[in-house]
């Protein structure tokens, strides 16, 4: 990345730890508190981790049937690598950014063409994208009295998949129309140039040859796929009541709460702009959660579900594909100089 990308990123980073240590010192001062390191049992992070290993896994595997459901062979190691590598480009990048084109050279250097990767992410992210309105909808139904919790759920996690359909919807009926010629007077108003509407076009061209591909899809392996993205979305939901319910002090807390929240900073946390939340996830853990956490473990609940939704796949993204990210992050850069230049 850039120095400006990098200076951003580590500003965003020093933010967010300065809000988590403003919020978990505090908690630890107050009368009672426990310390931060010996306050959960040993079977809240045998727990956490265990959530985390199946998340991981389910994510590697619905990348595995979605190629299959296309007709493509892609090995499970490539998939969690391909998977890790793609959260250490989200969590260094503003607004997730860096996700996409991560996964996408990872891809490409499994020895898959770069048509069969965009297959692939396609299918991917619009099984997401439903797996998150299943989600939703069944804790809509579970959670029915949790009140003001479930309709920010569903304002977010709703609206994020919303948003994810509308952009493939967009895309494919632009995919229709505009793959060929010069760029409509709309776009013109947009400033995009004919530089630039040529690299949108090739990316229509794509979708479009990625949408015919899909229409043939085996439903097996693709219902296999949805089904391991639903427990990759569910998954998320118990991380936090693993690491407070399994306390003394907190196994009376409420679980709606515990489990609705979290899933709803974890989107939440695509649309805030800088690299990692900027301690806006902190920001937002502590507004939702002070009155349902007990105060003597409130600090290391915060920390610890930080630590096993975010930091740890940091850690093992960039052990994963690390450089394989930086790579496509200084493309992904070139490309926009490019677009610049033609500007």
């Amino acid at each position: 990345m850039t120095h400006k990308r990098w200076i951003l990123t580590a500003l965003s980073f020093a933010a967010v730890i300065a809000v988590s240590l403003y919020f978990v010192l505090g908690w630890s001062r107050q009368e009672g508190a426990a310390n931060l390191w010996t306050a959960l049992p040993p079977i809240a992070h045998v727990l956490a981790l265990g959530t985390v290993v199946i998340e991981v896994g389910a994510r590697a595997l619905k990348l595995v049937w979605s190629a299959k459901a296309v007709g493509l062979r892609l090995p499970f190691g490539a998939a969690l690598r391909t998977c890790l590598g793609g959260d250490f480009g989200a969590a260094i990048t503003p607004a997730r950014s860096g996700s996409e084109p991560a996964r996408f050279l990872i891809l490409a250097e499994s020895r898959l063409a770069p048509a069969s990767v965009l297959v692939i992410l396609f299918a991917e992210l619009f099984l997401e994208a439903l797996s998150l309105a299943i989600v939703v909808a069944a804790v809509a139904v579970i959670f029915s009295g949790a009140g003001r919790v479930l309709g920010a759920l569903v304002g977010i996690v709703g609206g994020y998949s919303a948003f994810v359909l509308g952009v493939a919807v967009v895309a494919f009926l632009l995919s229709r129309r505009n793959a060929t010629g010069p760029a409509p007077r709309w776009a013109r108003r947009l400033w995009i140039n004919d530089a630039r509407w040529r690299v949108v076009q090739r990316w229509l061209r794509n979708v479009h040859h990625t949408v015919d591909v899909v229409k043939d899809v085996d439903l097996r392996f693709a219902g296999l796929s949805l089904a391991s993205s639903v427990v990759h979305v569910a998954i998320r939901l118990t991380v936090l009541p693993a690491l407070v319910l399994t306390t003394a002090v907190g196994a009376g807390a409420p679980l709606a709460p515990l489990a609705l929240w979290p899933l709803g900073f974890l989107y939440g946390a695509a649309v805030v702009p800088a690299p990692g939340g900027g301690g806006a996830v902190e920001v937002a853990f502590r507004a939702a959660l002070a009155g349902d956490i007990p105060h003597a473990i409130f600090g290391a609940a915060l920390l610890w579900w930080r630590f096993y939704t975010f930091y740890i796949y940091i850690l093992l993204g960039g052990i994963a594909a690390g450089r394989t990210v930086l790579r496509a992050l200084r493309k992904t850069e070139q490309m926009e100089e490019e677009f610049e230049t033609a500007a």
